[in-house]
């Protein structure tokens, strides 16, 4: 442990040094990462859900695999293997100072009822969920994550009834990150599940994920026979929550509190493995070996689980 610390300290020098005297090398080695993803466009089948993406004009499509190489090993969240992929908007992508992404995943726990969406307190109800945040730090912390503070509505909880997709968003602190994250979240509903649409993002790009916001919520929508109006009383399972368990994060109970994303500073992890690159070259000379980034602790999540590599 202690060496591997040592050679993150070494390694971070390295990272400044690189930033400080070739900024040209560096930028050239993120368009490299950059230039490595596969994004697509058009019509998407996803994997889980019985539903579609309609890639909205202004984004473009990441997979699963891709999406959880950025979310874990460029943005430094936990693994989340309930993710389909991902929207990044057009002219950004994630080794970007200003990137950020709609993450995709899918829960199949039943219908959600909407009987409650116009009866909600939300003030109320931020006041409990501050309370359950910081209930859920105590797990967070033993999986090796920073505390989050729950700092308040961005944007108030709005239920669409004729689309059925709920959207929402926090303002979130991680740690002692004075830049705060903002989830801003979609529920779009259907006959036995929902898919969950998150943007993982900075606080100050609200407003440019807000002025997306129409064009995602028609972006994905369940195949005929499994729409929110397919639903069969007689047959179908009814999920345990209704809109203001949604809202208030009950749901997260079943996959840990470690389903809220954050975007972390990308630049470090990311310069970490260059870094290491030239740090070798200097320790052992210009052998063609490959340089991998040393092993990170993560948290796998089953159930109500969850354990430390």
């Amino acid at each position: 442990m202690k060496k591997t610390l040592f050679f993150l300290f070494l390694s971070l020098i390295s990272v400044a040094k690189i930033s400080a005297q070739k900024p040209d090398t560096l930028n050239a080695y993120f368009d490299k990462i950059e230039k490595s993803f596969n994004y697509e466009s058009g019509k998407i089948s996803l994997p889980e859900g019985d539903g579609t993406l309609n890639v909205p004009k202004g984004f473009k499509f990441l997979n699963a695999e891709q999406t959880q190489n950025v979310l874990s090993n460029l943005w430094g969240n936990p693994e989340d293997k309930t993710v389909l992929g991902s929207l990044v908007p057009d002219g950004k992508g994630v080794t970007h100072n200003n990137s950020w992404m709609f993450v995709i995943s899918y829960q199949g726990d039943g219908y959600v009822k909407d009987d409650d969406a116009d009866d909600i307190d939300y003030d109320d109800l931020l006041k409990t969920m501050k309370e359950d945040v910081a209930a859920a730090n105590e797990e967070r912390k033993k999986g090796g994550y920073p505390e989050v503070q729950l700092i308040g509505w961005a944007s108030k909880p709005y239920y669409d009834n004729t689309l059925k997709v709920l959207h929402w968003a926090k303002e979130l602190e991680f740690g002692q990150d004075k830049n705060h994250t903002l989830n801003y979240d979609l529920r779009v509903l259907g006959r036995k599940g929902m898919y969950n649409i998150s943007a993982v993002a900075g606080i100050d790009q609200l407003e440019e994920v807000k002025a997306s916001i129409p064009g995602i919520i028609k972006s994905v929508e369940f195949n005929d026979g499994n729409k929110y109006l397919d639903f069969d009383a007689d047959t179908d399972t009814v999920a345990a929550w209704t809109i203001g368990g949604l809202v208030a994060g009950k749901v997260l109970a079943k996959v840990g509190f470690f389903a809220i994303l954050a975007k972390f500073a990308k630049f470090i992890v990311i310069g970490i493995v260059a870094a290491f690159a030239a740090i070798k070259k200097f320790l052992f000379g210009n052998k063609d070996q490959v340089v991998t980034k040393p092993a990170e602790e993560t948290a796998l999540l089953e159930e109500n689980n969850s354990t430390e590599e």
